[in-house]
């Protein structure tokens, strides 16, 4: 893991928003952010496209919720 600093790695920026299907893929890309040291920001959202589920999660680099970055 990756040691919160004040600015994410490889240029990522500091707010993401991750949507997709409620499928394997988008549990792993969710668990990557994580892995690199974002946190969750709030709670996910999810709705019915009239196929599937879609989902999507908000994460933010720890700096900015504590007022440092």
């Amino acid at each position: 893991m990756t040691s919160a600093t004040n600015m994410p790695p490889d240029g990522l920026p500091i707010y993401r928003l991750l949507t997709g299907p409620d499928d394997a893929s988008f549990c792993h890309r969710v668990s990557e952010a994580l892995a690199l040291g974002y946190t969750l920001y709030g709670s996910p959202a999810a709705t019915f496209n009239g196929e599937r589920v879609i989902v999507a999660q908000a994460l933010l680099w720890p700096s900015v919720q504590t007022g440092k970055a």
